[in-house]
């Protein structure tokens, strides 16, 4: 106590605040003794009662010793209202149409990009690539029934950015949304009944553009017959 008041510090409690603070992982007793130069127990003792101060005052944030070290937790008790506020942060840090492709992948995975381009109409490459590129999208192999198509699904980076234990934990489709608009595409393009059945028609859009195309064949087929049948007609005329 004696040297950190020569430093003009307040308190060693100030100080282990201070450091705890700045520090992204649990910190071991003895580390914060080294970086104050106190004695280990009387360090020990401090965080202690710290730590017990914090949950008679009922503050929003505990101070826990895991891991053989010390580190500030927030109070379990207001989890969601720090759930819900980090996850405003993602919708604001991501566009509408990201949120969108994000949306079809994490609930409808694993997916191609033609899927996620069926069920938003239009294409989605290079938002793919961007949430790839941040991390909460990551390519799983191909899929044998897609033409060897890349395909795609949500990382761990995406389950701790919004706050779930895993992909059972989602919340429903319109937390996502950022907006009254994004909410109603979402209603209309994105509910599990409607990923279907638009993926149903482009692979019925698929069909009938098959059909046309061997319909068109058989056509320009008949035609190249045609002048054959008039040539052999010719023929015979000339050899009469």
């Amino acid at each position: 106590m004696a040297d950190l008041e020569k430093q003009g510090v307040p308190s060693l409690k100030g100080a282990l605040e201070a450091l705890l603070l700045v520090s992204s992982e649990a910190v071991a007793a003895t580390d914060l003794a080294r970086a104050l130069d106190e004695a280990p127990g009387d360090v020990e003792e401090a965080l202690v009662d710290l730590s017990a101060e914090y949950a008679e005052a009922e503050r929003g944030f505990q101070l826990r010793e895991v891991a053989g070290g010390w580190r500030l937790f927030t109070h379990p008790a207001y989890h969601e209202y720090v759930k819900n506020w980090v996850l405003s942060w993602d919708k604001t840090r991501l566009s509408q149409a990201a949120l969108e492709v994000l949306s079809v992948i994490a609930y409808h995975q694993p997916v191609t990009r033609e899927e996620v381009r069926a069920v938003r109409g239009v294409n989605s490459d290079g938002v793919i690539a961007s949430l790839v590129e941040k991390g909460l999208v990551r390519e799983v192999g191909h899929g044998r029934a897609h033409g060897q198509a890349i395909l795609y699904e949500t990382t761990k980076n995406f389950l701790g950015r919004f706050g779930l234990k895993s992909l059972r934990d989602l919340p429903p489709l319109e937390d996502f949304a950022p907006d009254e608009q994004a909410k109603q595409f979402i209603r209309e393009r994105l509910s599990g009944k409607k990923v279907a059945s638009t993926l149903d028609a482009a692979a019925e859009d698929v069909d009938e553009g098959q059909e046309d195309r061997e319909l068109l064949e058989d056509g320009v087929d008949e035609q190249a017959e045609e002048p054959s049948s008039n040539a052999q007609g010719n023929d015979g005329a000339n050899h009469a």
